[in-house]
């Protein structure tokens, strides 16, 4: 299996996040199934691929978007109580966030807990009407710890985000732009081409 490092010198799978240029975006791919858990080696895996993508000058754009079924249903949590291997979510997303580059989520399937919170922190997100998306972390009697206490009321206001929140239930794609939480829905069945056009706008 090929490894890379990453710029804090980590050894990365490179088969979890591929890249591929379509024009001048970069589209990295999560390919961690089967639910792109966000796991050490995906983390670093996405760090490594999004900062090759800023440092391109013919990159203008990013769009991620999830292999497989979906975008990702959150952390792994096998990973939970376990001493924190390579960087951690919330520093990631910080990472995402500051990029210099627009930077668009494609969701499909599920984007729930880490997964919509990864979202969150890209500059915007286009969805399938199929998609849900959720913070379902108080049904496991925790709060979101990567930043989607703050970001998501940043997004769609206090009162959506605490409904959002407190109930833990997933929200279909429709009702998530409804409230602002998407900006664009996609067709099903063209969720990539889309949202590259949505980056190059």
């Amino acid at each position: 299996m090929a490894q890379a490092s990453n710029a804090q010198g980590t050894p990365t799978n490179d088969n979890v996040v591929s890249t591929a240029r379509e024009g001048a975006v970069a589209v990295l791919t999560l390919q961690s199934g089967p639910v792109n858990a966000l796991g050490t080696a995906l983390r670093q895996g996405l760090l490594a691929a999004v900062e090759a993508a800023e440092a391109d000058p013919a990159v203008t754009a990013i769009v991620l978007i999830g292999g497989g079924r979906m975008f990702s249903a959150g952390a792994d949590i096998t990973e939970f109580g376990k001493p924190q291997s390579g960087i951690s979510l919330p520093d990631l997303l910080n990472r995402i966030e500051a990029v210099g580059k627009p930077v668009v989520a494609a969701i499909h399937g599920n984007a729930l807990g880490g997964g919509l919170e990864t979202a969150l922190a890209c500059h915007y997100r286009v969805a399938v009407p199929s998609a849900k998306v959720g913070l379902p972390e108080v049904k496991l009697g925790i709060l979101p710890g990567a930043g989607g206490t703050q970001r998501l009321p940043r997004v769609v206001g206090p009162r959506k985000a605490l409904d959002v929140i407190v109930g833990g239930s997933p929200i279909g794609a429709k009702a998530a732009a409804a409230m602002g939480l998407i900006d664009e829905l996609a067709p099903e069945d063209g969720l990539r081409a889309h949202a590259v056009a949505f980056a190059e706008r």
